[in-house]
């Protein structure tokens, strides 16, 4: 039996040992100008700051204020609910492989990082006109663990951000439409990656061809149909049939390919630019087929294009397809990983 002074010492050192258990905790804070002539003068900072006492790997994910590709990030309405347009990048990401290539922050407890940002580059506010905007950065963030394994957190203090914006409303981009010739350009990638993307392109064709076969050849919700599309409606038929159609139409080879970026990401394109595809890191490390694969890839940026139908990134995995499909078929057809995995077909299904 121990004694009521040991007993005492040993309840001591639990409750110190709970008490010192590592906290996850981030803020987020999004500064700039009160007002901007010309949106062109529209750029704001966020801060990303570890308020825990655990050092934090943060993914760089482009939909994060840690990233400074011009995705869809931020969250800005003016004082009547009305939004600007979305007309930056979608790209295809992965979080886990993310973490494998090291495309993360690292933030001790206690430290920030600022990053810079550049609305013009995604936000067109044309339509929505002058005035009083509320910018809110997305507030999710995903974090590598010590056994690598991926964990979404998010900031427990978010900060937004209040200016004005008025004069130029939009910034053309100095972006070429690749106009699509006979043979496939290339902007800074090497022999060796031209040679790579021939052969993606090559295989992302017949992926192309073989998907509008399957599904041309089916009138009922058949089990690889309804894995990546859900329950099977004849106006959601309708909707896949039209995207691989115009996805088939496509010749790859004859795209822009542009392997200038470095960011952690598979690839991702600017929607209204057709035929113009930006390569990442991830890209080059991923099989020519199969799950996550280059010529999978290629399908995956395809069908975001505008021309294409002009898919959505609501759902990245396989998982969360497969989940995605089950919850919201309506969102499930829109999905541009939902349309590389029903192509891919790995594991086949019939």
């Amino acid at each position: 039996m121990f004694s009521a002074s040991v007993r005492s010492i040993f309840v001591a050192l639990i409750v110190s040992a709970l008490g010192v258990q590592a906290m996850k905790s981030i803020s987020l804070k999004v500064t700039g100008p009160d007002a901007v002539a010309g949106v062109e003068n529209l750029k704001v900072v966020t801060t990303v700051t570890n308020t825990g006492d655990e050092t934090l790997k943060i993914l760089n994910d482009p939909r994060s204020a840690l990233s400074k590709l011009p995705a869809n990030k931020f969250s800005i309405t003016d004082t009547k609910g009305a939004h600007p347009k979305f007309n930056g990048i979608k790209a295809k990401y992965s979080p886990e492989t993310a973490a494998t290539l090291g495309g993360y922050t690292v933030l001790a407890p206690g430290a920030s990082i600022d990053v810079a940002h550049n609305l013009a580059d995604a936000y067109n506010f044309t339509g929505s006109g002058e005035g009083a905007y509320d910018f809110e950065a997305d507030n999710l963030f995903y974090v590598v663990k010590d056994n690598g394994k991926v964990e979404t957190l998010y900031a427990n203090e978010a900060q937004s951000h209040t200016a004005r914006v008025t004069g130029n409303l939009a910034v053309a981009r100095s972006l070429p439409n690749s106009g699509l010739t006979k043979r496939a350009s290339f902007v800074g990638c090497t022999a060796a990656r031209q040679t790579l993307l021939n052969t993606a392109a090559a295989s992302a064709q017949s992926y192309a061809s073989s998907s509008l076969s399957y599904v041309k050849s089916i009138s009922t919700g058949t089990t690889r149909y309804t894995t990546w599309f859900g329950t099977y409606t004849s106006s959601r038929y309708s909707t896949v049939l039209s995207h691989y159609t115009k996805i088939s139409g496509n010749t790859f080879s004859s795209y822009t390919f542009d392997c200038t970026c470095t960011d952690s990401s598979y690839a991702y394109v600017y929607p209204g630019t057709f035929g113009r595809v930006y390569l990442c890191n991830a890209f080059w490390n991923a099989p020519n087929t199969g799950t996550d694969s280059k010529a999978g890839t290629i399908i995956h940026e395809s069908s975001h294009f505008t021309a294409n139908g002009g898919t959505d990134d609501y759902a990245y995995g396989q998982t969360a397809a497969k989940s995605l499909a089950t919850s919201n078929p309506a969102r499930a057809i829109l999905n541009a990983d939902s349309h590389e995995y029903f192509t891919e077909n790995n594991p086949s299904l019939a």
